[in-house]
């Protein structure tokens, strides 16, 4: 576990020894993007039970990650998002925090189509509507998470997003 942005130093050496790694992230804080399996991120301060969660899921992915200290999986050439939250494309692949996971999954069911606002807000706020900008906000942070991964999302006014591989 490291403080983020405080250790960055120390994620870069731990990162470069191929280990797993938690940021814990102060509110406030923008959190990396993250295109590692063996890393995640948490906002803090956080539930014991939620920060054992993403170190458990960690240690799952740095099995299924390695054989032998090898990578031997290039990954999915079609998005998809694992039960831990994992977007993989292309053997890259991004960690997100719920919400945006859910989010993601409604743009992937619909890969290139519009997907409406309403559509969205009930994948990601299945117990209710959330504040007006709310929807806009975790948009925009998705498309900065998805960005290293090769995928897009746009805006298609008045009508909802789309989700696109980036242009090239």
């Amino acid at each position: 576990m490291l403080r983020w942005p405080e250790e960055e130093g120390r994620r870069s050496r731990i990162s470069l020894a191929g280990e797993p790694r938690l940021l814990l992230v102060p509110d406030g804080e923008e959190p990396p993007p993250v295109a590692d399996c063996l890393e995640d991120w948490i906002r803090v301060p956080a539930a014991e039970n939620e920060v054992r969660a993403r170190v458990d899921a960690l240690a799952v992915r740095s099995q299924a990650h390695t054989t032998n200290g090898h990578s031997h999986d290039p990954g999915p050439t079609e998005p998809v998002i694992d039960d831990f939250g994992v977007l993989r494309v292309h053997g890259s692949w991004v960690a997100l925090p719920p919400l945006e996971a859910r989010l993601a999954e409604a743009l992937l069911e619909r890969l290139g189509a519009v997907t409406s606002r309403d559509l969205l807000i009930r994948a990601g706020w299945p117990t209710g509507a959330p504040g007006r900008n709310a929807l806009d906000v975790h948009v925009l942070r998705l498309r900065r998470r998805l960005t290293p991964v090769g995928l897009a999302i746009r805006t298609v006014r008045s009508r909802g997003y789309l989700m696109e591989p980036a242009p090239g």
